[in-house]
């Protein structure tokens, strides 16, 4: 996806080219940032690397199943509550209970319509993940209202150029997470665009600056440096 888009990062494991090129498509309208990939072994790789806000998961996949992966990263610490619907053909009973009694947080049937896989993966955000969901989030006194792209500050407007709202916008998705700048890159500039790990650290600045205006009314910077790992927003 662009870097315009400002939703969740959505790993979609699937193997078969055309149904994950639709899903992609039908997402992206939806306003999330797909990940696409077609194997098993490589999608433990991508979910290390950078782990997604939700993970559409197929059953059967090349070199390690879907079920083995949400077994897997249900056993880690640092992956046991990434949301992670299971896509799969297998409609019986006990492949159902298998699935969600392995993690899946949710199960659907293939063939599937695309309403149906979007309002169910909306549903699991929704539920485990309420501000990766809603049009307006708020972290201490600092509301962003995605829809009207607006940021206050108490009752301040903060103006922010569209990097820096995608920055703050991803930082208040993940309260107290640090990022290195190769994943902020990745998630708000895209990992199809070529950037300088140090550009990181000039929109943080001025994304810091814009939420310090009046910061006598407001109280502490927000945006945490992490020395040699990166920035967080305080938890």
């Amino acid at each position: 996806m662009g870097a315009e888009t400002l939703g969740p990062t959505v790993l979609v494991v699937e193997d078969e080219d055309s149904l994950a090129t639709l899903i992609s498509y039908n997402l992206g309208k939806e306003g999330y940032r797909v990940v696409l990939c077609a194997d098993g072994e490589e999608a433990l790789v991508l979910i290390d690397e950078s782990p997604p806000d939700l993970i559409l998961l197929d059953w059967m996949l090349p070199t390690v199943s879907g079920i083995e992966i949400c077994r897997r990263l249900r056993q880690r610490a640092e992956t046991r509550n990434i949301p992670l619907v299971m896509l799969t053909a297998r409609g019986e009973e006990s492949d159902r209970v298998r699935g969600l009694d392995t993690g899946a947080d949710d199960y659907v049937v293939k063939p599937f319509s695309m309403a149906e896989l979007v309002a169910r993966l909306r549903a699991v955000l929704r539920r485990l993940r309420p501000g990766l969901a809603e049009d307006k989030v708020k972290h201490g006194d600092i509301l962003i209202d995605r829809v009207a792209h607006r940021v206050t500050r108490g009752d301040e407007d903060v103006h922010l150029g569209p990097t820096e709202f995608r920055l703050l916008d991803h930082l208040m998705q993940h309260p107290g997470r640090v990022f290195s700048r190769e994943q902020l890159l990745d998630a708000v500039w895209g990992s199809d665009v070529y950037v300088e790990a140090r550009t990181v650290d000039v929109h943080i600045g001025r994304l810091r600056r814009a939420l310090s205006r009046g910061a006598q009314t407001h109280g502490p910077d927000p945006i945490r440096t992490v020395r040699s790992a990166g920035y967080s927003l305080n938890g």
